[in-house]
């Protein structure tokens, strides 16, 4: 259990709805869906209607500051299997990556690639009361691109295991290009929070408003209103 998931869950009842897909950038085709995470008819680019509302509110701050400037969802709703699946892909990745063998793994090397894996994805719980974020609906993974469509480079890609992930990785760089990557990672977070979302202390691109995490960076609360979504939103794609 992460300090996070203490936070007891008053379910409000929001429904989702879809991410207009006039009002946003997407990544398309969906990256989860690319390797075989399980969505089947259900969409990835949905959330709770307050989250929506404070994203759509983002986007109005951003492009104020940055005319033509748009955020760009990577990843919104995701079902209790698809983070199953994801963690054990990721798990496997990284077992690849380090040339080691999945059958031959000792239970000390599983574990230490284990923990590192769930530094950066929240455990598969179907336990109502630890849901991962983005079975809550409340949470999403976004970056930005630029007034010709093109990707702003932030630095690292989205779902990257390392430092380069943290929000402030950049902040105390002395080089150009650095200090340029903190400039845009300022700019997508200055947007989304002024809109009362909450940037994850270990991601730059994942946000939420109502989820426990929220609750437990913002202490503005005592409870979170957005527990696991326990039905599948409408059949069809929202996009």
């Amino acid at each position: 259990m992460k300090d996070y998931q203490r936070v007891p869950i008053c379910e409000c009842g929001e429904p989702l709805v879809p991410i207009p897909p006039d009002r946003f950038a997407f990544e398309s085709p969906h990256p989860y869906e690319k390797i075989g995470a399980p969505y089947g008819k259900r969409s990835p680019f949905f959330l709770r209607q307050g989250v929506l509302d404070r994203l759509i509110a983002a986007q109005t701050h951003l492009q104020q500051q940055q005319p033509g400037w748009r955020i760009q969802i990577f990843d919104a709703y995701r079902p209790v299997e698809v983070q199953q699946y994801m963690v054990d892909y990721t798990f496997e990745e990284t077992v690849r990556s380090r040339g080691l063998s999945l059958a031959e793994l000792t239970p000390t090397q599983r574990q230490e690639i284990l923990s590192q894996v769930y530094q950066f994805w929240a455990v598969p719980s179907l336990d109502p009361a630890l849901p991962p974020p983005h079975s809550t609906g409340a949470a999403i993974d976004v970056t930005l691109v630029d007034a010709e469509n093109r990707p702003v480079d932030m630095g690292s890609p989205i779902d990257e295991m390392s430092p380069r992930s943290y929000p402030n990785h950049f902040a105390q760089s002395t080089d150009a290009i650095a200090r340029q990557y903190h400039h845009h990672r300022q700019r997508l977070a200055d947007a989304m929070t002024s809109a009362g979302l909450i940037q994850h202390p270990r991601e730059w691109w994942h946000f939420s408003f109502g989820d426990q995490l929220w609750v437990w960076l913002s202490r503005s609360t005592s409870t979170a209103r957005y527990g696991r979504v326990m039905s599948d939103p409408p059949s069809g794609r929202a996009m």
